[in-house]
C-alpha cells in the first residue's frame, strides 16, 4: 500500500480553516523581491486557450522535463484562533512571490498544458510552473486572482465540492476563475481520508466530484488532488476509473510525467516569505534545467 507521508492531521486542515470567517479581502501589492490540445470528453475548451504567455512561446522544454506545482491554501493573514498557521500566505507575501517567479523567467501554466505537453508534444515555453490552489476559499478569487491576472497567469483550483456555500466560496466566484483563464479540478466532495471509506463512499467522493463540478460549470475536470495527500493504490485505481488524467499530491518534490497519478508538489507556508520561496525553487534549478 502506497500511502503519502504527509500527516493525517492535514485531513482535518480544511474544515479548520473553512470554519473560520471573514477571510481577508485586502489585495496585496508589495514590492519586496528576491533578486532573481483536445478538450476534455464532454464539455470545456482546448488547453491551449488558457494562459496567453503559453500559446505565445515557442516551447524549447523536452517533453520529459519535470515540473514544479506551487501548492496554496488560504492567501490571508490568519486569525489568531486558527489551527493551521502555515496554511495561511499573506497577500504581500504572495504578491512578492509572483513577482520573482516573473523576474526569475518563470511562466506559469495550467495542469493540462503540462500533461498535453508531456503526452501530446504540445508547445511548452521556457521554465513552466503551476500555481495551484487547494479546497476554494474567498481568497482566491479576491486576493490571488487579480494578483496573477495583472500578468494574464492561470491558476490552477483544486475544488472541494462541500466548500461552495455563502459562507466561503461561492459558484460565481469559480465562474470568475473560469473566465480569468483558471483550470478547475477536483479536490474531492467532503475532503476525507480516502484511503479509509469503503468502495461506495470512496467513489462518491472521487468520481462524483468530477461529476458535480463538470456539471456546474461546464469545465473538463481532468486531474484530482488527494485530500491531504492520503491515497493508495485502491484510492489511484478509483481515480483512473473515473476517468482523470492523473493527481497531485502533497508529497515534496517535482510533477514528472513517469508518475501521473502520484504528482509531487512544492507546499508553499507562511513562514516562506519571499526569500524561502525563491530558496525552494533554487534548489529545485538543477533538475528544472534552469538557473534562476
Amino acid at each position: 500500500m502506497r500511502v503519502s507521508r504527509r500527516s493525517l492531521a492535514l485531513v482535518l486542515a480544511t474544515g479548520a480553516i473553512a470554519a473560520t470567517g471573514g477571510i481577508a479581502l485586502w489585495v496585496g501589492t508589495s514590492d519586496e523581491v528576491v533578486s532573481p490540445a483536445p478538450s476534455s470528453p464532454g464539455t470545456g475548451s482546448s488547453p491551449g486557450e488558457t494562459g496567453a504567455e503559453t500559446t505565445s512561446l515557442a516551447s524549447t522544454t523536452p517533453r520529459s522535463t519535470p515540473v514544479p506545482i506551487l501548492m496554496y491554501h488560504v492567501i490571508a493573514d490568519p486569525p489568531a484562533s486558527t489551527p493551521f498557521p502555515e496554511l495561511w500566505v499573506r497577500p504581500r507575501d504572495f504578491a512578492g512571490q509572483m513577482r520573482w517567479l516573473k523576474l526569475a523567467g518563470f511562466h506559469p501554466v495550467t495542469l493540462r498544458a503540462v500533461w498535453e505537453h508531456w503526452n501530446r508534444g504540445l508547445a511548452m515555453p521556457k521554465r513552466p510552473i503551476v500555481i495551484s490552489f487547494d479546497d476554494g476559499y474567498r481568497s482566491h478569487v479576491r486576493t490571488a486572482m487579480p494578483i496573477l491576472a495583472q500578468r494574464a497567469w492561470p491558476g490552477v483550483l483544486n475544488l472541494k465540492v462541500g466548500t461552495l456555500g455563502p459562507e466561503s466560496l461561492q459558484a460565481r466566484g469559480v465562474r470568475r476563475l473560469i473566465a480569468a483563464g483558471w483550470e478547475i479540478d477536483a479536490h474531492s466532495i467532503t475532503h476525507p481520508d480516502l484511503t479509509t471509506v469503503d468502495n461506495v463512499r470512496l467513489e462518491h467522493e472521487v468520481a462524483g466530484s468530477r461529476r458535480a463540478i463538470r456539471r456546474m460549470f461546464d469545465v473538463p475536470v481532468d486531474f484530482f488532488c488527494y485530500p491531504a495527500g492520503r491515497y493508495d493504490e485502491r484510492v489511484i485505481e478509483a481515480v483512473r476509473r473515473a476517468g482523470f488524467f492523473g493527481a497531485t499530491t502533497t508529497e515534496y518534490g517535482l510533477a514528472r510525467p513517469s508518475e501521473p497519478f502520484s504528482l509531487d508538489r512544492v507546499r508553499v507556508s507562511r513562514t516562506d516569505g519571499v526569500a524561502g520561496f525563491a530558496a525552494k525553487l533554487r534548489a529545485m534549478a538543477p533538475r528544472l534545467g534552469a538557473n534562476p
